[in-house]
């Protein structure tokens, strides 16, 4: 199993092939290049956790030989940044681990994994300075919900009630400086959505890595049900982690630096061309790497409290503001 210190190491490479940037090995290093052959990437592939290609692009034996050699993922995206396909690097036959996953039948992880998702969530309200008293207002009754969805015997349906209770006041309050409607995932009616769509896949997808790698079942859940091709459990454990990806948006939004002429509108969706992509990706990339320590020990204590079938207040909890 890779160590916090190993995963310290670790990069995370974006390739946009539509901007003819190509992808080379060179003793055991990986060489992005762009259309002038200029380096604009190279690290070894000791060091590399998941390659991102985004764009069209023919797979070699090459790159998947790479692949399972170094253990790193790859994710195949479009260039509007839609993910195609994956190639996972996964822990193979952890029998153990997948037996308690399918006898698993409690609600409690879950509603645990929600009361940490609603702290977060309010950890980003408190942050504002200046505060009317409608907000004051929300987060108080986020205060609530972080506590009420911690009632013993609440059914999975009475989680996520409260979990969308939560988020649609949550996401009014946050967002309400930007003509903020609701939460639509990948309806894309407006650039705040489109971002969220965008920033929710990377997070999914390096969600998804670590818990391959130790050999999780990504289908079964302990909140989202199984749903056929639905990688329940990665919904499940980017909860808590989702308010980075808000916090990053929002921090752009204020900055100025989320441009409307950088996306065109088609059918009253907002598309990010792939030109415009590599800008957005950067900046959503960047802040989720800042907690990527935090991540990884999550995931590792989470898989390390589900084996050990450990109580409920010994699974590991995310915090932004101590992070």
């Amino acid at each position: 199993m890779m160590s916090t210190r190993d995963f310290e190491h670790k990069q995370i490479a974006f390739v946009f092939t539509d901007e003819e940037e190509k992808i080379s090995f060179k003793n055991d290093n990986l060489i992005v290049t762009d259309r002038d052959g200029k380096i604009k990437h190279q690290s070894t592939c000791y060091r590399l956790f998941a390659l991102f290609i985004c764009g069209n692009y023919s797979l070699t034996t090459g790159v998947v030989e790479k692949s399972k050699k170094f253990g790193f993922t790859i994710v195949f995206m479009t260039p509007n940044l839609r993910v195609t396909s994956i190639m996972p690097a996964k822990a193979e036959g952890n029998v153990l681990l997948r037996q308690k996953q399918y006898f698993y039948n409690q609600t409690d992880i879950g509603a645990y994994i929600i009361s940490n998702k609603l702290h977060n969530q309010n950890f980003l309200l408190k942050r504002k300075r200046s505060k009317t008293e409608h907000e004051k207002m929300i987060i108080e009754k986020l205060d609530e919900y972080e506590k009420e969805v911690l009632t013993p015997n609440l059914s999975l349906q009475e989680i996520m009630g409260i979990e969308g209770i939560g988020a649609k006041i949550y996401f009014n309050s946050l967002f309400s400086a930007y003509d903020w409607k609701s939460r639509q995932p990948r309806v894309k009616n407006d650039i705040t959505n489109t971002l969220m769509d965008i920033g929710y896949t990377i997070l999914f997808n390096i969600i998804n890595a670590l818990l391959e790698m130790y050999g999780f079942d990504v289908y079964v859940g302990v909140l989202h049900t199984q749903f056929f091709h639905r990688k329940s459990l990665v919904c499940d454990l980017e909860e808590p982690f989702r308010p980075i990806v808000d916090s990053a948006i929002l921090k752009a939004l204020n900055l100025g630096q989320v441009k409307e002429k950088d996306f065109w509108k088609k059918q009253n969706q907002y598309i990010l061309p792939w030109k415009n992509s590599k800008k957005y990706v950067g900046i959503i990339l960047e802040a989720i790497l800042e907690y990527r320590n935090e991540i990884f020990i999550y995931l590792q204590n989470y898989y390390r409290a589900f084996m050990r079938e450990k109580p409920i207040q010994e699974f590991p909890v995310f915090y932004m503001e101590e992070s």
